[in-house]
């Protein structure tokens, strides 16, 4: 049952993040002009995009076989932790709007759960 758990989060996991994910590649004009202007460094937006996307990939081959990839679970949660605390520390200095934080939220109960996945998942 433990690795099922693990298979599913991870599985659930990587589709929810390229459904979220992939329509930004084709969204940069758009985002410009509803935040005002161009975005000033493409290269992070779409540096960002990518390594998020190959991220996905990684929870779906963990999900392939949650015991064999089990000693990627803990980084995995860190990636997500990653993009929370950042948007948290914004968010509590008033630089982004509380929306946003809202959407990050998600990245956070991700965490969460892998860091569950990992403790039930049985070592190889």
């Amino acid at each position: 049952m433990s690795e099922r758990t693990a298979r599913l989060t991870f599985l659930l996991a990587g589709i929810y993040g390229l459904i979220v994910l992939v329509p930004f590649f084709f969204l940069e004009r758009w985002i410009a002009q509803a935040t005002q202007g161009a975005l000033p460094h493409a290269e992070y937006y779409y540096g960002f995009l990518g390594a998020a996307s190959v991220m996905q990939l990684v929870y779906l081959t963990i999900a392939s076989d949650p015991v064999r990839f089990r000693p990627l679970m803990p980084l995995c949660a860190l990636a997500k932790t990653a993009f929370f605390l950042p948007i948290l520390i914004l968010w509590a200095e008033g630089r982004i709007p509380a929306a946003l934080l809202e959407f990050a939220s998600i990245d956070a109960l991700l965490a969460a759960a892998f860091i569950h996945a990992w403790r039930v998942t049985p070592v190889a």
